[in-house]
């Protein structure tokens, strides 16, 4: 099937939206549709774009050339540059929605064919001139790739150790010297933003960040060898050795010095678009979990296995109500989000981690077949997930941002805020485009706080009608008794970076996120319009709530008697029909 053959019938399918749907949103879910057809079947053998192959190719410890040609040819390089430069990025929740079937398929796919492009440019969206925007534009239009190289973090791992130098240069420009070994798609991108240190002592002001194009940059540039490992790793990652590097002045975005700020203002969409995308990386482990569950079997699914199945299912609700609930916050609340999108980063990965745990039981000795289409998705997630999050690394990074922030909250914002606009939670309502100019730095405030007392006081005057509301309803009061709780104990946390160095205060950080995701299911629920039955029915969130609330160690009530089944029950419906276990549970290819 062609591009044109396949934009033709996705248009006609996509075009059946709900009236609620704004004209973007509709387009972005065409969008979807075309590459999920594009892409295919996953479990055909036959199909070049299929896990089979996907899988085959990271043997081979190579980028799956034939399918990110299809997707270059797709136009998806057009996703990461911003409309008003001539692209199709909006918003990032609708971003994540187009990315999702290539996510579905391979998380080393999503980032070998662009998402990295987007992380790398997020600087220049933000504080580059706008010659660099336009120049930066035309290569992702085009095709082309950009590549991030990151300054050194402390709790460094390979991604993250290692800097470049760049000093200034008396005519003007700068030199560029030093050596990274590990920075993705660093052997074939067409651009690079370097995190630069400028200045020699340490502190906020240090680094700088430089657009290059390699192509200018003559014998000064040295292109290492891609790192000698199997998996995301070896296929994607390469290294580079600057050796007294002349460049041009004009490369500098935004001021000396800006390097770290930009850095803590834009992470925020990369860390929220990582969460969301890698939902659906999981949903397709959850796919093979549920054919191991039924393969064979004529009988419904054995009780020992609801548990797992339903809760993971549940879990990847959660997971998808905070990812989407920080993505649209960054285009409605952009001078807010800092906070929310460095917990959901913390959050996501580690519930997504913990499910692949629990999937694997499920899953049984078939796991063992790596590399088929049917089973490989769990070995492979599994060594991919915490290369994508940065490991510990980007833990620690996500707690620097939340832990010197705890006590301000404490003291000044939980519940004392309002609620934030309904529109947040509310699918297909209309929201401004993001602009990556107007993202800033945590300001002292928690509108996610203000919606869970908000939500536990409308649950409160539905408690007595009894069974999955009043369960809802006693969920949403201990998470808030929770929140009280880390009021008085947050108070107490000293000024500054020492917070940093005392575990006792980096485990209210645990805590707090998880109260913040709490937060976001609940109000995803109360948010639903009834288009939805089952997500507008309160068994999911339920079920969500009682396994974060037994990983807090907080009381929860008993699960009553068909809340599991009915979460099992859209399970199996979803497998049967071919939708993602997402919010959105989108039709896929089969």
């Amino acid at each position: 099937m062609t591009i044109t053959e396949t934009t033709e019938r996705t248009g006609r399918t996509a075009g059946r939206t709900t009236a609620a749907r704004t004209a973007a949103e509709t387009d972005a879910l065409r969008r979807a549709a075309r590459l999920e057809a594009l892409l295919g079947d996953p479990y055909d053998p036959a199909n070049p774009h299929g896990l089979g192959a996907l899988f085959a190719a990271d043997e081979r410890r190579e980028p799956p050339a034939v399918t990110e040609e299809l997707l270059a040819e797709a136009g998806l390089g057009a996703e990461f540059v911003p409309a008003e430069f001539g692209g199709r990025l909006i918003r990032p929740d609708l971003l994540v929605k187009v990315l999702r079937p290539v996510f579905r398929r391979d998380l080393a796919l999503g980032f070998g064919s662009g998402i990295t492009s987007l992380f790398a440019t997020s600087a220049v969206w933000a504080a580059g001139t706008p010659e660099q925007r336009t120049a930066t534009a035309a290569t992702l239009l085009a095709g082309g790739r950009a590549s991030i190289v990151h300054h050194e973090l402390a709790h460094a791992n390979a991604i993250l150790r290692d800097e470049f130098t760049a000093r200034r240069r008396p005519g003007g420009g700068f030199t560029l010297g030093g050596r990274k070994d590990v920075i993705i798609n660093a052997a074939r991108a067409d651009t690079y933003v370097v995190y630069a240190r400028t200045a020699a002592a340490r502190g906020p002001l240090g680094h700088s960040v430089l657009l290059l194009d390699p192509d200018g940059l003559g014998e000064g540039l040295e292109r290492l060898p891609r790192v000698p490992t199997a998996g995301m790793r070896g296929s994607l990652f390469s290294g580079l050795r600057f050796t007294d590097c002349a460049v041009p002045a004009d490369a500098l975005v935004g001021r000396i010095g800006e390097g770290v700020a930009l850095a803590l203002r834009t992470y925020q969409v990369n860390r929220c678009v990582i969460a969301g995308t890698a939902v659906a990386a999981a949903g397709t482990v959850l796919h093979s979990a549920v054919r191991a569950a039924t393969a064979g079997r004529t009988r419904p699914i054995a009780r020992r296995l609801h548990r797992p199945l339903a809760g993971v299912f549940a879990d990847l609700l959660a997971c998808d109500s905070m990812a989407t609930v920080a993505l649209r916050a960054l285009s409605l609340l952009p001078d807010r989000t800092h906070v929310l999108a460095a917990a959901t980063k913390y959050v996501v990965p580690d519930l997504l981690r913990e499910s692949l745990e629990e999937l694997a039981a499920v899953i049984g000795a078939r796991g063992y077949r790596h590399g088929t289409p049917e089973y490989g998705a769990l070995d492979k997630l599994a060594r991919d997930l915490p290369v994508a999050g940065l490991g510990h690394a980007g833990t620690a990074a996500c707690q620097a941002v939340i832990v010197p922030q705890l006590r301000t909250l404490a003291e000044r914002a939980w519940l004392q805020e309002e609620e934030p606009p309904p529109a947040l939670f509310r699918a297909g309502a209309g929201l401004p485009q993001l602009d990556y100019r107007l993202l800033a730095i945590a300001d002292g405030g928690d509108f996610m706080a203000a919606s869970l007392a908000g939500s536990a006081a409308r649950l409160a005057e539905v408690r007595r009608v009894g069974g999955l509301l009043t369960a809802l309803a006693d969920l949403a009061e201990a998470f808030l008794t929770e929140l009280r709780a880390l009021r008085e104990q947050c108070r107490a946390i000293p000024p500054g970076a020492a917070a940093l160095r005392d575990p006792a205060w980096c485990v209210l950080s645990d805590r707090y996120a998880l109260v913040l995701a709490a937060a976001a299911i609940l109000a995803t629920w109360e948010g639903q319009d009834g288009s939805d039955p089952f997500l507008a029915a309160p068994a999911w969130a339920v079920l969500a709530l009682t396994r974060i609330g037994g990983r807090l160690g907080i009381p929860v009530p008993d699960l009553p008697d068909d809340c599991l089944g009915q979460v099992l029950e859209e399970l199996v419906r979803r497998y049967r029909t071919g939708c993602s276990y997402d919010l959105d549970a989108t039709e896929l290819a089969q």
